[in-house]
Order: C-alpha cells, then sequence, then structure tokens
C-alpha cells in the first residue's frame, strides 16, 4: 500500500489551503458547492450524496 501526502489549513471562513504530492491549490465554499482552484467543483445534493466535476 503506497503512502500518500495531504495537508489542510483554514484560511478563513469557507476557504481553505490544500497541499498534497501533487502540489497547492486553494477551496472556497459558496452555500452548498466547494470550488477548487484546479478546476473541480462539488456540489453536496442530499446528506451524503455529492456531485463532482469539472470547470475547465
Amino acid at each position: 500500500m503506497p503512502l500518500t501526502f495531504r495537508w489542510s489549513k483554514r484560511l478563513g471562513r469557507g476557504l481553505r489551503l490544500n497541499a498534497s504530492r501533487s502540489g497547492l491549490s486553494v477551496t472556497k465554499r459558496i452555500g452548498r458547492a466547494t470550488v477548487s482552484s484546479t478546476g473541480r467543483v462539488s456540489v453536496r445534493l442530499l446528506k451524503g450524496l455529492n456531485w463532482h466535476g469539472k470547470l475547465w
């Protein structure tokens, strides 16, 4: 089993700085949606049910 590295730090209300082996990213939460600086988006549809996609 390979080892993974992931680190996250809260920068403010709804804003996070994420670090992993692949690099740094910033994530902003807007209501039920979470948008990442890498172009990924996640939307909470129901409790325990999420939709994930790409913006670009």
